[in-house]
């Protein structure tokens, strides 16, 4: 005798939905003693001999000392030499540590707007970058602080006319842009959605705190610390 097939009683579980997002790692600032994500925050590790250097990967060994990437709190880590307090040892500061900070993060940032270039995911001058705004392929869009201000002023309006919620970047010079590029100066640079894109992201936070430099709107005011959005 044939016998039909019964639905199965439901099982659904917890893992059947869509995953809940995880919780962001965070450590404590040795500085300012605030709790904030660890991406937005500067690693320090001690090297074999005693010396304080920066981990911007986050690959060295040893114990982590972590400090915002606002040059004030960073300056007074150095100058009360908290990285030492913090791993109970006896630690050396060089003297431009925090400049040699600023170096590195502006190098990572560069390295990154090259990779985007290799990888096809990024466009440079101003009838490009529009064209991708335009279609909807730019995710971030920088311009070369030395660039005239009606062509950022036009370059901002146009993204916020698109509906792109990250401000233009205005942290590198032409010369900076061009050679990340593999080109002579450029002014104007679009970074599509992608990893590269998120990555270039966070790196661009923690330079613009630690330059104290916020991005502007297109009415040339400084708005409130976001972190550039990639969708």
């Amino acid at each position: 005798m044939a016998v039909s097939a019964q639905p199965m009683p439901s099982t659904s579980t917890r893992s059947d939905a869509r995953p809940a997002r995880r919780a962001r790692t965070v450590r404590r600032c040795i500085a300012s003693g605030e709790m904030r994500p660890k991406e937005e925050l500067i690693r320090f590790v001690a090297a074999p001999d005693g010396t304080v250097v920066p981990d911007l990967a986050e690959r060295l060994p040893g114990r982590g000392l972590w400090v915002s990437p606002r040059r004030d709190v960073m300056a007074r880590a150095c100058a009360r030499n908290l990285f030492a307090r913090a791993a109970k040892a006896s630690l050396r500061v060089p003297d431009d540590l925090v400049d040699s900070v600023e170096r590195m993060l502006t190098r990572r940032c560069l390295d990154l707007v090259g990779l985007a270039k290799r990888s096809g995911e990024a466009v440079s001058g101003y009838e490009r970058v529009a064209a991708s705004l335009v279609a909807g392929r730019a995710a971030m869009l920088l311009a070369a602080v030395d660039a005239a201000e009606e062509g950022r002023r036009k370059l901002r309006a146009l993204a916020r006319a698109r509906g792109l919620d990250a401000a233009v970047v205005e942290l590198f010079t032409a010369e900076e842009l061009g050679r990340a590029m593999g080109h002579d100066a450029r002014v104007h640079v679009a970074v599509a959605p992608g990893g590269v894109a998120a990555r270039l992201a966070k790196e661009i936070v923690r330079l613009e705190s630690l330059r104290g430099q916020p991005r502007q709107e297109d009415d040339g005011q400084a708005p409130g610390r976001r972190s550039p959005e990639v969708r």
